[in-house]
């Protein structure tokens, strides 16, 4: 199982929100190359950034940010937040970004999402934002009537790389996860689910580990590394654990 640790982007810096608000946010780096550079120096592999201005803009605005941290790390990137077109998929992806996440273009421009992922295998991600299991999208700021495993299911067969479950209403909150109701949407798809929200402690990561084998591939982490709730070579360590036979 991969771990994700999360870098939000906020006008520049490294921030977490509570439950999306972007009035919520709270600055845990002003500087975003040093936050990855720290990620890296404890092993992880990858990391998950967003772009939450351009989530609201429908395009990148911390652009700059995202380069900077791609330059100071060689870890594999995730990234997403605005990315709405082929254009931009193409230059990201050109930059050495390994994963585009796609949210509201995957409810907007399904087309989108389903040329990309054949012209780039392994490398677009589906991100959906989930609340009280509908999906939400422009930042997390409408939610829709499309059930969250409708709109994965829409995806299933063109080759996305995985789907990214966000509980929107634990997301930042610290207030642990719903392991067995993610592990439910997993076992519905064959597109491997990454989970996201809410996660507070080594037992959150232990509670979706042990869904491992129902579909559950990763896990993005956030304020729980920030804050220390979470030691990272613990929850690398628990990540990597054999599943039991």
């Amino acid at each position: 199982m991969i771990l994700y640790p999360a870098i939000d982007l906020k006008d520049g810096a490294c921030v977490r929100l509570l439950r999306g608000d972007m009035a919520s946010a709270t600055v845990f780096s002003p500087d975003p190359a040093v936050q990855a550079r720290k990620f890296a120096e404890a092993g992880f592999s990858w990391l998950h950034v967003v772009d939450l201005n351009g989530a609201f803009a429908g395009c990148s605005v911390n652009s700059e940010a995202v380069r900077v941290i791609r330059a100071a790390v060689d870890l594999r990137m995730q990234l997403g937040g605005g990315i709405r077109d082929r254009k931009a998929i193409d230059e990201w992806l050109a930059l050495g970004i390994d994963r585009i996440v796609l949210g509201t273009a995957a409810l907007r421009d399904p087309d989108l999402v389903r040329g990309a992922a054949a012209d780039y295998p392994g490398a677009i991600v589906v991100g959906i934002d989930a609340r009280n299991g509908y999906a939400a999208v422009e930042g997390w700021a409408e939610t829709t009537e499309v059930d969250t495993v409708e709109l994965a299911r829409r995806f299933e067969d063109c080759g996305v790389a995985a789907l990214i479950y966000t509980d929107i209403m634990r997301d930042g909150a610290l207030s642990g996860v719903d392991a067995r109701a993610i592990a439910d949407i997993a076992r519905q798809v064959s597109t491997p689910v990454i989970a996201s929200g809410g996660v507070a402690s080594l037992a959150d990561i232990a509670a979706l580990k042990a869904f491992e084998a129902d579909g559950i591939a990763g896990i993005v982490c956030g304020r729980a590394l920030y804050d220390g709730r979470i030691d990272p070579q613990a929850a690398l360590g628990l990540a990597l654990e054999p599943i039991p036979c």
